[in-house]
């Protein structure tokens, strides 16, 4: 009879529990799904905001403009999924502390983790379907995306061309613009144009102070006039000596013009999908073979660079008269140069002024050839780094999700205040702490300042040992800080003094 009485009591307990279970479930997801709602509402008109310039006035239709917005909402999950997860703790617990509900489950005997067991199940349930969105969704929302703006962009060309990054305009230029100005954004400033050659590959680097955009109403054809700049051409030879001798040309210009064609953006078709790749695009396995594939790249781009530049310092034509030298040892003592004036000395006034003319001219070239390629060299560092950021980020947002919620819960029970007002406030401010930390982070780390692989991590660290903190305090019925000991430790230095 006891032992049908144990049984009973058992039954009634996990019945007791299974709703108990189900409450908390139901009390989070009300207001996990109601914040993420609202969140989604507030920044879809954010998005309306920031991209006015590009979506009116260009006589788009309502679909397109959904379209706009349908694939843009997925790339603010970074943003909207952590900070739904913090409003939506802190308001459940602190809901649960404001009522006592959280004082009677502890009174029943029932721990503060098994309390939270459903709601740590639903967070690993979360967790994968972060890593899903942010792995799978993302990156095609992403070019879905960069597509539509770009044949948006086509409506109105001087739009194709963004500040600070690389665009392409037709299929043989790239261009990059430090700023925009003017009604249409028709003035460029710090132009750099990367041109591909016949044989589709990269040989001209054009560099301009300034820059016009010009086209006319009724033609089509887009005229890029460049001002102050520099045209520098490596030149393809048939055989390696006369590489040696023309490496490559340079031209300083007052007035450059590129006429562009725009005859096929005519009839521009919103759905077209463009072969372009960009790190934001990629999955976990394409990241891996690309980062890969970027280091092999990058050592022996810094190979090629060093051997380019030993070549153009003519060391090469030296060697070719050491035989020479040798068969004339007698020539070579009485030849023998200790300075370069005791060299200079030997020529005609004339002839010096000539030479030192060419001196100067090749030293500036290499000068100007080696900011180039160092400013070469840091675009692939950073491309690569942003590569390795992004491909780590993924696996930190998904535990970033869990620890945030460790931190939120026992904060709302702390608080213990539901609603939208202190929990609100407090999860504000928890979600952009650890949101602008990740923030200068990650963009201190594409500078390689810091190692990328564990920058997109150090917010998430920071917050883990706060989480373990806090639900160990609330675990045990104690607060925050304690105070007594405090003003214990001042009473005693008070007295000893």
């Amino acid at each position: 009879m006891q032992a049908l009485k144990s049984i009973k009591f058992e039954n009634c307990k996990i019945q007791t529990l299974k709703i108990l279970d189900r409450y908390i479930l139901i009390q989070f997801l009300k207001n996990f799904l109601g914040t993420l709602s609202i969140l989604i509402l507030i920044f879809i008109f954010q998005i309306i905001w920031t991209y006015i310039d590009e979506l009116a006035g260009r006589g788009l239709e309502l679909w397109v403009i959904g379209k706009f917005i349908l694939f843009f909402i997925p790339q603010l999950i970074p943003i909207i999924l952590p900070l739904a997860v913090v409003v939506s703790s802190i308001m459940t617990f602190g809901s649960f502390a404001e009522h006592y509900e959280f004082a009677a489950m502890k009174a029943s005997g029932i721990s503060l983790m098994r309390i939270m067991r459903p709601l740590i199940v639903l967070m690993a349930i979360l967790s994968g379907i972060t890593f899903f969105l942010v792995n799978n969704v993302i990156p095609v929302a992403y070019r879905e995306v960069y597509d539509l703006r770009r044949n948006i962009a086509k409506v109105k060309p001087s739009m194709a061309i963004p500040e600070g990054i690389f665009s392409n305009i037709g299929d043989d230029i790239s261009i990059k613009v430090s700023n925009k100005h003017g009604e249409n954004g028709e003035f460029l400033e710090k132009v750099i144009i990367h041109k591909k050659s016949p044989d589709k590959v990269n040989r001209v680097v054009i560099n301009a102070e300034r820059g016009e955009l010009k086209s006319g109403k009724n033609n089509d054809f887009l005229q890029l006039i460049l001002e102050d700049g520099t045209y520098y051409e490596d030149i393809k030879t048939r055989s390696y000596s006369q590489q040696e001798r023309f490496p490559f040309a340079k031209v300083h210009f007052k007035k450059y013009i590129i006429n562009l064609d725009l005859s096929h953006l005519n009839n521009v078709d919103f759905n077209e999908k463009s072969d372009v790749t960009t790190y934001k695009m990629m999955n976990v396995g394409q990241l891996s073979y690309a980062i890969d594939s970027l280091k092999t790249d990058f050592k022996q781009n810094l190979t090629d660079q060093g051997n380019s530049m030993f070549r153009r310092t003519g060391i090469l034509n030296l060697n070719n008269t050491k035989e020479a030298k040798d068969s004339e040892p007698e020539k070579k003592e009485k030849f023998k140069v200790k300075s370069i004036d005791d060299l200079t000395n030997l020529l005609d006034e004339y002839k010096k002024i000539q030479i030192w003319d060419v001196a100067v001219s090749n030293n500036k070239s290499q000068f100007d050839n080696l900011k180039f390629r160092q400013d070469e060299v840091e675009y692939r560092y950073k491309l690569m780094n942003l590569h390795i950021i992004n491909f780590n980020d993924k696996f930190a947002l998904t535990v970033a999700c869990f620890v945030l919620f460790f931190v939120a819960a026992p904060l709302g029970a702390l608080i213990r205040k539901g609603g939208i007002g202190l929990p609100l406030v407090v999860a504000m401010f928890l979600f952009l702490s650890y949101y602008f930390i990740g923030l200068f982070i990650k963009n201190i780390a594409e500078n390689n300042s810091i190692s990328p692989i564990f920058a997109p991590w150090i917010s998430t660290l920071i917050l883990l040992p706060l989480g373990f903190y806090l639900t160990s305090r609330v675990a045990t019925d104690k607060p925050i800080f304690q105070f007594e000991r405090i003003t214990r430790l001042f009473y005693k230095l008070k007295k000893k003094k």
